[in-house]
């Protein structure tokens, strides 16, 4: 029995990721695809634009067999963090043979090289990088100056500017520091750029389509008269016809207004009202946050209107916007340094917990339960083989999703679902 593993983020899931699905088992020759997604928040530092259980649901009508939920404190964690929290679960599972990600460049020769390099940081790299930082470049400007210069190849400034080569980039550096047996393969993204926003043939991006169903949810478009105008659900869900597959345009469909769209301008209020409870000495508590970003924070805390317009002010140049929305929302999330250092000094992920499966994925179901090395959660009130790192790892998880589901709640006025409410999937 061959297993490979995807790290994902299906945000929302499109036909990109339908081929990654195949391309996969393809290519590894694996009999099974166990999936670890972002939960309701994602990489980029903004929340998911619909729950994870609905994101869930699709991808494992799609194909995937089992589907896990990799931590919020890795998930909405820098490129290193999201990829060692998600490379380690796959290790403590015990049993996936090889990842597999998509990657803009598709040359895994690249970007093993480069991997390798960032792990091992030969002298004249950190010299490198040294300089670049001491100049005011933001961390990512300044590893890639580094490395361009070290490896004296100009054509690595395209490569490392795209956020799919980053991320593969880490999980390669991530098993070659594990010394993991698991082999790792990259498959080249389907014509859209991660940062497209239109779409384009049957393989959009899911910022492009993000961007078409935030039409729905506020107006956007001028008439010839200069008023607003906003295109009908059906008019959208026309437009999506061939990007997506059938069962999220049904779900799209069938949970619009009522589950989804959520963006991170939902979370303003919470915000303000956290970042009023703070003092520059506290807010350096939390993951990420620098003496720098603190003081910023609190100077321009008066000028606050929403979370956009907040994270856009605190954007420095030596500060990309994604790390300052991360960092917002670790203090949202409460989510701090220490912690994460414990976490690590514990072996990262202390638990898998299982979203959904296939009914006729048993064999694999019960391979999990002879070989992971730790627990499996698939109820939140069975959780008494947990640590007790374990259970503050998942306190974290459940308030998290707690948040957001009284966002949903809120904006969409429907009953609020509890975490411990929520079912496992079985497609």
């Amino acid at each position: 029995m061959k297993i490979v593993g995807l790290i994902t983020e299906y945000n929302p899931f499109h036909n990109g990721h339908l081929y990654h699905i195949e391309k996969a088992k393809e290519i590894t020759g694996a009999d099974f695809v166990i999936v670890v997604m972002s939960g309701n928040y994602v990489q980029r530092g903004a929340p998911a634009i619909m729950p994870k259980h609905l994101r869930a649901e699709v991808a494992l009508e799609a194909g995937v067999d089992i589907l896990m939920e990799l931590p919020v404190c890795y998930a909405v964690g820098s490129a290193e963090y999201f990829a060692a929290g998600a490379i380690d679960l796959f290790e403590q599972l015990g049993c996936v043979d090889s990842i597999c990600f998509g990657s803009e460049c598709g040359d895994y020769g690249l970007l093993a090289r480069v991997a390798h390099i960032l792990a091992d940081e030969p002298e004249g790299y950190r010299q490198s990088l040294k300089e670049a930082l001491k100049n005011g470049m933001s961390f990512p400007l300044a590893r890639q100056t580094a490395l361009t210069e070290y490896l004296q190849d100009d054509t690595l400034d395209s490569v490392l500017a795209q956020p799919n080569n980053i991320l593969g980039i880490e999980y390669i550096k991530a098993l070659y520091q594990r010394h993991s047996p698991m082999k790792s393969y990259t498959i080249k993204r389907m014509i859209s750029g991660y940062h497209d926003t239109d779409l384009t043939g049957s393989y959009s991006s899911a910022s492009a389509i993000r961007r078409l169903l935030s039409y729905t949810s506020q107006s956007v478009l001028l008439d010839k008269d200069g008023m607003f105008d906003e295109p009908s659900m059906s008019e959208v869900l026309s437009r999506l016809e061939g990007q997506v597959p059938p069962s999220c345009i049904r779900m799209l469909e069938e949970t619009h207004h009522s589950r989804y769209p959520v963006y991170a301008n939902d979370f303003s209020l919470l915000l303000k009202y956290r970042l009023l409870t703070e003092t520059k000495e506290s807010l350096t508590e939390y993951l990420d946050i620098s003496e720098d970003l603190a003081n910023r924070i609190i100077n321009n805390a008066n000028d606050f209107i929403s979370f956009d317009q907040f994270s856009d002010q605190l954007k420095t140049r030596d500060m990309t916007l994604s790390r300052i929305c991360r960092c917002l929302f670790h203090i949202l999330l409460n989510i701090r340094k220490e912690d994460l250092l414990t976490y690590q000094e514990h072996g990262y992920c202390q638990y898998a917990r299982i979203l959904g499966f296939r009914k006729d994925a048993r064999r694999l179901f019960a391979l999990l339960k002879n070989r992971t090395q730790v627990p499996l959660v698939t109820k939140l009130t069975q959780t008494e083989k947990l640590s007790r790192t374990g259970l503050s790892m998942l306190k974290t998880d459940i308030f998290a999703a707690n948040l957001y589901e009284s966002i949903i709640t809120n904006k969409y006025k429907m009953p609020f679902i509890n975490e411990y409410q929520q079912q496992i999937l079985r497609i």
